[in-house]
């Protein structure tokens, strides 16, 4: 699964001042697999339990950090989810959420063209969206308990804006097997232009491009909230 090291992805754009803030103490990673955001992170995924309903398996108030990484959407009741997950925070701890941005990663598309898993889409503010499952991952955290927003931000390093599907298009099964040739080859190629000219191709045939399947580029929105003691 290409978002297995999401995390990693991330991690490389980080300071260690962020490090030193936010990720020390007991930290348990939700939905980690074996790429947790810290290496003695306490890993939560599916041989642990299910994070649908951690309170079932994990007692309120015992971590520093709570980090989850491309998991939030996953769950049944992303809202739900997000507020169980909050309840493990220690009062003066953090809550680190990453979620994929709806526009880059869905391309406004719903169902989801790319992960037929996912059960919500993620925008960071505005009241409108084009998703029938859209949650302002913003606003909602904004909502938790005792929450205080630290720090958000998009992450969009590396993708493409010209290889975004075009809005209001129907797109074809990308999974059809001369476009998959068509990716294989073009994601060896070291030359960027040709490899551009490749996706550029494929999109005006009406086949969208998972540029975080495909390349380095990271389609994401990052918040940090904290919960005042």
């Amino acid at each position: 699964m290409f978002l297995a090291r999401e995390a990693s992805k991330t991690n490389a754009l980080r300071s260690q001042a962020f490090y030193d803030a936010y990720l020390k103490g007991r930290v348990v990673d939700i939905g980690a697999g074996a790429d947790p955001v810290v290496p003695d992170a306490e890993i939560f995924d599916q041989h642990q339990g299910d994070a649908n309903h951690i309170l079932d398996y994990l007692k309120p108030e015992q971590y520093d950090t709570v980090h989850s990484s491309h998991c939030l959407e996953h769950m049944h009741d992303s809202r739900q989810a997000l507020k169980d997950w909050w309840a493990l925070v220690k009062p003066g701890g953090y809550m680190i959420t990453v979620v994929p941005h709806e526009d880059l990663y869905e391309q406004f598309h719903w169902p989801s063209i790319f992960n037929h898993d996912h059960k919500a889409t993620f925008r960071l503010g505005g009241a409108d969206s084009w998703s029938p499952v859209s949650i302002d991952i913003l606003a909602a955290s904004e909502a938790l308990p005792g929450a205080k927003i630290i720090e958000h931000r998009l992450y969009d390093e590396h993708y493409d804006y010209d290889l975004l599907f075009p809005k209001g298009q129907t797109p074809k099964n990308h999974r059809k097997f001369w476009n998959r040739q068509i990716s294989s080859v073009a994601r060896r190629l070291s030359n960027p232009k040709l490899r551009k000219k490749l996706f550029l191709y494929q999109l005006s045939r009406g086949y969208p491009i998972d540029q975080t399947a495909k390349s380095n580029a990271l389609a994401q929105i990052e918040i940090v909230v904290q919960k005042v003691a």
